[in-house]
């Protein structure tokens, strides 16, 4: 007390504070509740409440906290018997909850109370802690004087120290988040890897590109194809300054004279960004091929076919891939050319559709050009192959090769597809008037374009031509033959030599170009028949007596047997001449027989066709030995030889004699 007296309580502790909320200022103005502070500094005040406002607010809030029944409650109408029953529902759920958290209690297990325990004793540790360090800075506070507070500190033997430490962890727990640390460290350092590992890779493809175009580059530039800058892409700045440099090439592998429209379509380029496994990029690119067919109807039905051939080597490589697609391009513009010329054909009808043209080029022979896709057009050709795919051959006479031979039909188109290619040259070679090349080709007369198509149903048409007269001549070789009269023939289809018929295809004239053979049928080995012929379907024959030109076959089959007729007649009447020489025999011709007379005996020879042109032979003779009516007797062809048998018709009444 003593201590109190000498050293008065300080005035702030004699301070006495009002809990009340202060609701006006200094000078009694009321203070507003603050509600909101916006962005930009201003203040958002609650607004003052009106005295009804408060006073619906509080009745709400009596009925919401007290219940709807308040009212009834304090006036007494709440029977008795209503409030001993709530009661008795309060008892009932109170001894429900007793029950309840027994039950509860007693369902609880040892390993529950243990894992229970070791979650409440760490935080009840962590707690004393506490309570103990705020209780001995409350003591050393409060020990010490008010005045020695300020300048003196407080001892250290009134302060204890305490440790407060969680209990270890678990070791599994622990390892598991060892691991789940490692884990992850490892699935980033695998992600950094992978990243940096395809990155490499974009760089080494980006080189191994960048060299792989300046190579192909090179490469079709060395093989003498046009290359120019191609156009800057789309988007690209084309103001004043801008970086206008191409960044890749385009090739023209299309004719230099083409049209426009097709030299636009043989359009590649080089890209530098490799979007593709494509080298080069094909806009245009159809994948179609010429394909030429020749159906033959006579003496059998038989077709063949030939396509525009795939260049060899391998198929990724920029030059073959080029080579390809210029082959494509140029049998379009040949294609188109024949479907411009289909129409107007003097010797041949023709039906043309969008990728077909069928033309009737001669008798028995259709001509056939199509744009076929060139995988359609191989799978076929396997498939063929596969089937064992066969063209029927006629060798029942002893003809050569024709356009019903497999082989030589192939050949045949392969020709024409490769002459329709040297046709598109020299058309390529006229001058275009309206682009001179010179300004002193301006006078000179425009030469008028080559047609394509008409050469080539020329040629079929003399090579159908040829074929059905060499078979017609050899028929007649073949009954000569066959009647024991030796004979031969040598036909020549073309007489002109291999140089003068290249000169024909590139020669520029306008004259017609004719080709033209001939033909030597030797009977007997001294009787000649002579045949000469020119495209496309000329035919004249050179006999002793007259020069005669040959319109058709029948004219021609009935020409050769009135000249083999004439031959035999000869033949006998020279035999018998030597037989009879010492009987003083007559032995003439009289229109189609052969008359022989001598003392007692007369003798008629006559000679007839069959079938085939097979050749048979009658002999009448009239002697003392026969009746008035004579004795006939034929000739059957393919026993003996006809003279022989016209030297035994002749000895037999001599013998009788």
């Amino acid at each position: 007390m003593s201590h109190s007296a000498q050293d008065p309580e300080p005035s702030w502790k004699k301070l006495k504070l009002s809990f009340e909320r202060p609701y006006t200022d200094d000078a009694g103005k009321r203070i507003p509740v603050l509600y909101d502070l916006t962005p930009e500094g201003e203040r958002i005040y609650e607004q003052k409440e009106t005295s009804p406002v408060k006073l619906e607010t509080n009745i709400r809030r009596i009925f919401f906290e007290r219940g709807p029944n308040f009212f009834q409650q304090r006036d007494g109408l709440v029977s008795e018997s209503k409030v001993q029953s709530l009661k008795d529902v309060q008892s009932d759920e109170e001894d429900n909850g007793l029950k309840g958290s027994n039950s509860i209690a007693k369902m609880m297990t040892m390993e529950e109370l243990h894992s229970m325990r070791s979650e409440i004793i760490p935080q009840l540790f962590v707690a004393l802690g506490e309570m103990s360090h705020a209780r001995d800075l409350l003591n050393a506070v409060l020990s010490g004087s008010p005045g020695d507070q300020a300048s003196a500190e407080p001892s250290p033997s009134s302060l204890s120290a305490t440790i407060v430490s969680k209990p270890p962890a678990i070791v599994s727990v622990q390892a598991f988040d060892c691991q789940l640390v490692i884990g992850s460290k490892d699935e980033a350092l695998r992600k950094a890897a992978g990243l940096f590992k395809s990155a490499a890779e974009s760089m080494e493809r980006s080189r191994l590109a960048g060299e792989k175009y300046w190579v192909d580059a090179l490469r079709i530039r060395r093989a003498n194809w046009g290359l120019t800058p191609a156009p800057l892409p789309a988007g690209a700045p084309t103001g004043k300054g801008a970086d206008k440099t191409s960044k890749d090439f385009m090739i023209s592998y299309g004719l230099e004279r083409s049209p426009l429209d097709f030299r636009l379509r043989a359009i590649a380029r080089v890209p530098i960004v490799r979007n593709s496994a494509q080298d080069i990029s094909l806009p245009f690119h159809q994948s179609t091929r010429l394909r030429i067919s020749i159906t033959v109807d006579y003496p059998l039905t038989t077709s063949c076919f030939f396509a525009s051939p795939k260049p060899d080597g391998r198929a990724a490589d920029p030059e073959i891939v080029l080579k390809s697609a210029q082959t494509e391009v140029i049998d379009q513009e040949i294609f188109s050319l024949l479907v411009k010329e289909a129409g107007n054909l003097p010797t041949a009808s023709a039906r043309v559709s969008e990728r077909l043209i069928a033309i009737d080029a001669a008798q028995g022979l259709d001509l056939i050009f199509e744009l076929v896709e060139y995988f359609l057009y191989i799978m076929i050709s396997h498939k063929m192959i596969n089937l064992g795919f066969a063209l029927k051959v006629d060798t029942s006479l002893n003809t050569q090769a024709s356009l019903s031979d497999s082989k030589g039909g192939e050949n045949m188109c392969e020709l024409i597809y490769h002459v329709l290619r040297v046709l598109l040259l020299r058309r390529h070679s006229v001058i275009n008037p309206l682009n001179p090349s010179k300004g002193k080709d301006l006078n000179k007369p425009i030469a008028p374009l080559s047609p394509l198509l008409q050469p080539v149903i020329d040629i079929l048409q003399y090579r159908v031509f040829c074929e059905r007269v060499e078979l017609e001549l050899r028929r007649a070789v073949h009954a000569l033959n066959a009647a024991g009269i030796p004979s031969s023939l040598s036909f020549t289809g073309i007489g002109e030599s291999g140089k003068l018929l290249v000169s024909l295809l590139s020669e520029r004239n306008n004259n017609k170009k004719e080709v033209g053979g001939e033909a030597v049928i030797r009977m007997d080995n001294w009787h000649t028949l002579w045949f000469t012929f020119v495209s496309p379907s000329t035919l004249t024959a050179h006999l002793p007596q007259a020069t005669l030109t040959i319109s058709s076959l029948p004219q021609l089959s009935q020409l050769l047997m009135d000249e083999i007729e004439r031959c035999i007649l000869r033949k006998i009447c020279d035999i018998g001449r030597q037989i009879c020489r010492d009987l003083g025999s007559i032995w003439f011709i009289d229109l189609n027989r052969c008359v022989g007379k001598w003392e007692g005996c007369v003798l008629n020879f006559q000679v007839y066709y069959g079938g085939d042109l097979t050749i048979g032979c009658s002999a009448f003779r009239l002697d003392a030995t026969t009746r008035s009516q004579g004795d006939v007797q034929k000739y059957v062809s393919g026993q003996i030889p006809l003279l022989t048998w016209v030297e035994q018709i002749i000895h037999a009444p001599l013998r009788r004699s």
